[in-house]
């Protein structure tokens, strides 16, 4: 039987807490709580000691947070207030040094950490996402998964796009194919944008109409047990691509080609973006 990867995470992330010299951590952070627990609700803290994990959740996750964690935590369920709830978890092991999430605490939060007045407090930074960063077989299998779901969506959604339609409309069909394929959700909200407004590299999807022999630019993507797919996909609405406008896409081609062409462990993000600009 295979070990849950939720558990061996939380050994490493021990081995690290060790190393730094804190006895245990606080991890707010909602997508590093449902790496190490399985946990997806929208409100949660996760304390890892030195032997074992407790998850605090309200009641709305009373029946959720169980069946989630399973083994991977101790759930404790407050009424009122999981900070109120996180004090009593606290005073079980009196004295140590408790590192929190210095990269996702807010002014407001040090303030209640404070408040607390149990454990001496030391931020710290990024040290789950620093095991996020090396993907075990099931991660990559899910990021593979969103990929290949995002792309079906796409492959039944151009023949549907017609000239006159709404970016408002041709998003709303996108997604629905992206939910009926079992999308979680949307990583980031999908992009549609028309003509100039194609140029826009972050464009908010408008009410503007699509004309007939313009751009349609798509930036949208899917979402599988927690990972993500990023997919951005240019065509021509109602018609053939004129010159100009397959001298523009061939140039980004050629751009693209280069930076995959060329890319290597080493390179930082800068890097292999400057490999694809060089070009362009």
């Amino acid at each position: 039987m295979a070990a849950d990867r939720r558990l061996t995470r939380q050994v490493a992330l021990r081995d690290r807490l060790l190393a730094l010299g804190l006895d245990a951590l606080l991890v707010q952070s909602l997508p590093n709580i449902r790496y190490l627990t399985g946990f997806t609700g929208s409100s949660a803290l996760l304390l890892i000691r030195a032997t074992d994990a407790v998850l605090i959740t309200d009641f709305r996750y009373a029946g959720q947070a169980p069946q989630e964690a399973g083994s991977a935590a101790r759930v404790e369920i407050d009424q009122v207030n999981v900070w109120d709830r996180l004090k009593r978890v606290l005073a079980e092991h009196a004295g140590g040094i408790t590192g929190f999430e210095a990269h996702i605490a807010t002014v407001r939060d040090r303030e209640r950490l404070e408040g607390l007045g149990v454990h001496r407090w030391e931020g710290s930074s990024e040290l789950v996402e620093r095991l996020r960063m090396v993907k075990d077989a099931g991660e990559i299998a899910a990021i593979r998964a969103a990929a290949e779901l995002a792309q079906a969506a796409l492959a039944e959604f151009l023949p549907t796009v017609r000239v006159a339609e709404t970016e408002f409309s041709l998003a709303a069909r996108l997604e629905a194919a992206l939910r009926v394929r079992g999308s979680e959700w949307h990583p980031f909200p999908t992009i549609v944008a028309s003509g100039a407004r194609s140029a826009l590299p972050h464009a908010h999807t408008s009410a503007r109409a699509v004309g007939r022999g313009e751009w349609l630019l798509l930036d949208f993507g899917a979402q599988v047990d927690g990972y993500c797919a990023d997919l951005t996909r240019t065509v021509v609405v109602g018609g053939r691509a004129d010159e100009r406008q397959r001298a523009v896409y061939e140039v980004v081609q050629q751009a693209q080609r280069r930076a995959i062409e060329h890319l290597h462990s080493g390179l930082t993000g800068r890097e292999a973006d400057g490999l694809a600009r060089e070009v362009i």
